[in-house]
């Protein structure tokens, strides 16, 4: 099994950095992503495993203020050059962090949106899901997506050990008395790649909810 540590991340990403820039900027955001908030009014975002910043680009763009984490600096060097170069105004709403999901822990209650998309690390997905849904707001959101273990129709296994987020993993993580589960389900991306989407709005005993 592959071992998603720093160092694997960093030989990955700095080998992408001599990828052609105009590719990168015409790469549109997770379509998961943009459906689940299409109503949700902006706020305080945090993207955990950003990658190249295709995504937290798009939240920029659309009013949110975004925390933008990667384990590789070189990922962080070029989701920030790409961000300068598509929207100067989005990218000044955008904050770089390094750091390992792995062990990282957001501030408690600090964001209005947590989203981790396709994030891959070698501990268990159930921890991982713990401690970033910690850093959700009341009345805020949490969205997970990934490689989904198995294709929904046979059954059999549809991507690598190791890559994979399973939406009963993902449901199982959080206490049911403090989230409401939202969305849940397998969907199919791009030919037989199939994907995970979980999307959660932990519960405000004041009444009050973001979307």
């Amino acid at each position: 099994m592959t071992a998603f540590d720093r160092a694997y991340w960093e030989n990955r990403w700095a080998a992408a950095a001599g990828e052609q820039a105009e590719h990168r900027v015409s790469r549109a955001p997770s379509p998961h992503l943009v459906a689940e908030l299409k109503d949700l009014p902006p706020g305080l975002a945090l993207d955990a495993g950003c990658g190249e910043g295709t995504n937290v680009i798009w939240l920029a763009r659309n009013g949110w203020h975004v925390t933008a984490l990667d384990i590789s600096p070189s990922a962080l060097r070029i989701a920030k050059s790409l961000a300068a170069q598509t929207d100067a105004t989005a990218a000044e709403r955008i904050d770089w962090l390094e750091a390992d999901l792995q062990r990282w822990t957001p501030e408690p209650g600090r964001y209005d949106l947590v989203t981790s998309l396709y994030v891959h690390t070698p501990g268990p997905v159930e921890e991982m899901v713990q401690r970033l849904a910690n850093g959700v707001a009341p009345g805020g959101t949490l969205i997970f997506i990934g490689h989904s273990p198995h294709e929904p129709m046979s059954g059999a296994e549809s991507t690598p050990p190791g890559r994979e987020v399973s939406v009963a993993a993902v449901v199982t993580a959080l206490d049911p008395a403090l989230w409401e589960i939202v969305v849940a389900e397998d969907r199919r991306r791009t030919g037989s790649a199939v994907d995970s989407v979980i999307r959660a709005r932990q519960r405000d005993v004041t009444g009050h909810t973001r979307g």
